[in-house]
């Protein structure tokens, strides 16, 4: 099937709803799937719909290059926005987010972030498959996107191009091409973003990002939150003058500047492809498909190994496994709980409310102790419950503030519980 051209784009968010209607040239924008309702799409992406702009969701919590294969329900969900939105297509991540559980004996663990997959025939075996049910489960085509990282996976056997070269080969599958995360992986792990352009499958391009980030003390972080730098444009042209990109489009998912800040950037961008000048090439066509084998039981066991011990370093503080970077794990350790304490305080804004100064430092203190095993808003649940059972907050206006806002949102029995528990410690 032959995509549609999407021309010029920018993610749509809820702080920039009003700034991306009056945008001019917008052709279309991306949602995040999982912060989108079906039944209850916001006004302004009705709005942008009616005016004939076409909408993608895209998915962050599918992890399809995890051990297990694709959630149903998370397929079903992605298949039921696609459809609400009429999309042409929806995207996800050439990644792990979970790793854990029953089938590798041990307890299931949360990453809240995208995870690098190892370039290894294991890891690509299992990433295929769960590629292809996604696929068989979705109304729309699927493009898959590759990820920015801080660490390496030890013994790897492929680069990333000949990774997703060889992953659209074997299942047709599109690719979302991140020139930001291939600039992201230059830095971090000495990757060659020319290199990987020359070793991908162009032609399979189903769009573009590009986004910002920021270098601290030799370490490039992909935040979405600072402006495009020139080095990301040029990795843009670069692909520019290989390909027509069917689609380009501007991230920017939180520090959000005035919109003509963003307009100039979107100008930015048309510019870099334009400089690029390559006319659009062939439609995709993969090699012929040929019946692929089922990945065995001991094959995902040994990806699940690897993925649990790599997390479960990351978040539980066991050790490093054999072959990582200490300190760049260190590093990437440190990100993960500083993204769960911004997205904890952005989905329950009364909680540093509450806490004032002490919000973060006593989130910090309580991921060291407390991987995350079920999301985002059961983690803030998780907190203050864990606040409250200390008593740190105990006889003041705090603690009846946030004793309060628990019992708001949890369910009756652990109300009840946490509620005797703290009636006796006042005893």
């Amino acid at each position: 099937m032959i995509l549609e051209r999407l021309g010029t784009g920018i993610g749509w968010r809820p702080e920039i709803a009003d700034a991306v209607e009056r945008m001019a040239g917008i052709d279309w924008v991306e949602v995040v799937a999982e912060n989108t309702c079906p039944g209850h799409l916001p006004e302004s992406l009705r709005r942008l719909r009616e005016r004939g702009v076409t909408v993608v969701p895209h998915g962050v919590s599918l992890g399809l290059g995890g051990a297990d294969r694709p959630d149903e329900g998370r397929l079903r969900a992605l298949a039921e926005r696609a459809e609400a939105l009429a999309s042409p297509l929806v995207t996800e991540h050439i990644a792990f987010v979970r790793a854990g559980g029953p089938r590798t004996a041990s307890p299931a663990l949360e990453a809240g972030h995208l995870l690098p997959v190892p370039r290894t025939r294991d890891g690509l075996d299992v990433l295929c498959e769960n590629v292809r049910i996604a696929q068989a489960a979705l109304p729309v085509p699927l493009a898959v996107e590759n990820i920015a990282a801080l660490v390496s996976w030890p013994g790897e056997e492929m680069t990333e191009g000949q990774f997703l070269y060889d992953l659209a080969d074997r299942t047709g599958v599109r690719l979302l091409i991140d020139v930001a995360n291939l600039h992201t992986n230059h830095v971090n792990r000495g990757e060659d973003p020319a290199k990987a352009l020359s070793d991908l499958p162009v032609e399979a391009i189903a769009y573009v990002h590009v986004a910002g980030g920021f270098e601290r003390d030799g370490v490039w972080h992909d935040s979405h939150a600072h402006p495009v730098p020139p080095a990301v444009l040029d990795i843009l042209t670069d692909l520019a003058s290989r390909v027509a990109p069917p689609g380009v489009l501007l991230e920017r998912d939180e520090n959000f500047p005035e919109p003509a800040e963003l307009e100039r950037e979107v100008a930015a961008i048309r510019a870099a492809v334009a400089a690029g000048g390559a006319v659009s090439g062939g439609p995709w066509e993969p090699s012929p498909a040929t019946p692929a084998p089922e990945v065995s039981d001991a094959t995902r066991q040994r990806v699940g190994l690897a993925q649990t011990a790599m997390l479960s370093s990351l978040v539980a503080g066991t050790p490093v496994p054999e072959g990582f970077d200490r300190v760049r794990m260190g590093v990437q350790a440190r990100a993960l709980a500083a993204k769960r304490a911004d997205v904890v305080a952005k989905i329950a804004p009364e909680l540093p409310e509450i806490l004032g100064p002490g919000y973060r430092p006593a989130f910090l203190s309580y991921a060291q102790e407390r991987p995350m095993t079920g999301g985002y808003r059961r983690d803030a649940l998780e907190f203050a419950g864990s606040l409250l059972r200390a008593g740190r907050l105990a006889g003041g206006a705090s603690h009846r503030r946030l004793e309060q806002w628990w019992r708001e949102r949890s369910g009756p029995a652990p109300r009840r519980s946490l509620t005797r528990r703290v009636l006796l410690r006042r005893g």
